[in-house]
């Protein structure tokens, strides 16, 4: 009977149990991650990557792009952040990961990069959405990665 209870799941393209909690979702595209963040990527970015994790009692969401450095300050103010953002000139040296890592997306930490602005949009938010936090570290003299981390 034991044997019967385990097979029974463990299938292909089955629904995961909570119990598998976190993981990440497969099939979870900028558009609909941006969706569920409330924001629009800029037409203008490039590099656009995202990720939505599945948690035991919150979701994950991470989103980020490139876009001309010119542009960010356009794309902030639409965030309409709590307060400004500050200026994070030094790497964090905390030894705490992210639960929702840009790693998976193959890109470095914000938080391992120094001169990043970062700051709280809104906790809450509207919707499902709990709270949205922003970072933009430069890429180069014209271009900047936005970073965005929400919970749903």
């Amino acid at each position: 009977m034991v044997v019967a209870l385990l097979s029974g799941c463990s299938g292909a393209g089955e629904r995961r149990d909570v119990r598998d909690a976190p993981y990440w979702e497969e099939g979870a595209t900028v558009e609909s991650v941006a969706k569920t963040l409330q924001v629009q990527v800029p037409t203008t970015a490039t590099d656009a990557r995202a990720a939505y994790q599945k948690g035991f009692q919150d979701d994950g969401l991470i989103l980020t792009f490139v876009v001309p450095t010119d542009e960010v300050d356009g794309f902030l103010g639409q965030l309409r952040p709590e307060r400004p953002l500050r200026l994070r000139e030094r790497p964090w040296a905390g030894e705490g990961k992210p639960a929702t890592p840009f790693a998976h997306l193959g890109l470095p930490e914000p938080e391992s990069l120094a001169n990043v602005r970062e700051g709280q949009v809104c906790a809450p938010c509207k919707d499902e959405l709990d709270w949205l936090k922003v970072a933009v570290a430069r890429v180069d003299d014209r271009s900047s990665r936005v970073y965005l981390r929400g919970v749903d």
